[in-house]
């Protein structure tokens, strides 16, 4: 059996087809646990990305007032049977790109990767969390996790579809 027709495979593919399209909502962003930095408006908008089964998202927001913008490219590995995505943007990822894959969740999906912080100094974890919440709603929430293992809330994203004009 093709891989890429495997009941997985279909369900990460059905997923993906309900994100297609233009999204607005609200983006929160913590730095410690439980003080919340910044809440800005942001746009985004999922597409197929090439030839396949790759979904892009690109994002424009903003942080503490100044402009922020990113993407990421995502596709379900119909050989590992795992989500796979890389990522960058113009203030967490603005040095390197960040590969994460995960499993499939009942309503979504998650992806954990990690990304350094200075040199000679161990890795941070970062969880991301997608949750497909109904048909008009979407919520994106990423975790730092510490290299001993913590796990804080960094990002919370909550997109509803926006109406065509």
């Amino acid at each position: 059996m093709d891989p890429a027709q495997s009941p997985e495979s279909k369900a990460a593919q059905q997923k993906f087809s309900s994100m297609l399209g233009a999204w607005t909502g609200v983006c929160r962003t913590w730095f410690q646990p439980g003080v919340l930095a910044d809440e800005s408006p942001i746009e985004g908008r999922f597409f197929r990305n090439l030839p396949g089964e790759f979904l892009r998202h690109q994002y424009t927001s903003s942080l503490n007032g100044k402009p922020r913008s990113g993407e990421e490219t995502l596709i379900f590995n119909s050989i590992t049977k795992r989500f796979e995505c890389v990522w960058m943007d113009t203030f967490h990822m603005n040095y390197a790109i960040m590969f994460s894959d995960g499993e499939a969740t009942e309503d979504g999906w998650f992806v954990v990767g990690s990304y350094d912080v200075a040199a000679d100094t161990p890795r941070w974890g970062w969880k991301t969390v997608y949750q497909i919440v109904e048909e008009q709603r979407l919520q994106i929430t990423a975790y730092n996790v510490s290299p001993e293992g913590q796990s804080d809330k960094a990002i919370e994203l909550v997109y509803t579809r926006r109406r065509a004009s």
